[in-house]
């Protein structure tokens, strides 16, 4: 059994001719490229920590197969705006399991892609705890009632977005919760 104990965020956004290449080179601005990287659902496991990047880096070796909840966006047209973010709810209770999201967007600011990974993450660990909220209500009504809730600690977000390059190179941005057992 493989169960994450640290969490770590990073961000990233490379530029290529190539789709492939601008992809690794956004995992390379994140710092995760030598990392054989397996997509994971969104469970955030029970008792896992979140910790700075540099710290977590550190123990991971070259090639070495790590878990990732992993949001990416690519575009090639020029000045197109893009953005990949990943929400994270964290619940009170150490014992309970959170939430992550990865979102994805054209045309959207940073704060809005973040704020909307950050929701959904929060909507997702409500419902599992009964938390009662209203989909239809705005973000910011639901924001306040994830930050008065006594089941939820807290909600953040990581968010990367870029600018499609003016010369038509495929822009990637990815936003990644990168998992160590």
């Amino acid at each position: 059994m493989v169960l994450p104990k640290k969490v770590f965020l990073t961000k990233g956004v490379g530029k290529h001719k190539e789709r492939l290449a601008s992809f690794e080179a956004a995992l390379r601005n994140a710092g995760i490229a030598p990392y054989n990287i397996v997509k994971v659902s969104s469970i955030l496991p029970a008792g896992a920590k979140i910790y700075p990047k540099s710290r977590c880096l550190k123990e991971l070796i070259p090639g070495e197969i790590v878990y990732a909840v992993m949001a990416e966006c690519s575009t090639n047209e020029p000045h197109r705006l893009i953005a990949a973010s990943v929400g994270l709810a964290i619940p009170r209770e150490k014992n309970q399991y959170g939430y992550l999201s990865e979102y994805h967007s054209y045309g959207e600011t940073e704060i809005k892609a973040g704020d909307k990974a950050e929701d959904l993450a929060a909507q997702m660990l409500a419902t599992t705890l009964g938390v009662p909220f209203d989909p239809d209500t705005s973000y910011d009504e639901r924001k306040e009632l994830w930050k008065i809730s006594t089941k939820i600690v807290k909600t953040t977000n990581i968010t990367q977005t870029a600018i499609g390059d003016k010369h038509g190179l495929w822009t990637t941005v990815v936003a990644a919760a990168v998992m160590i057992p």
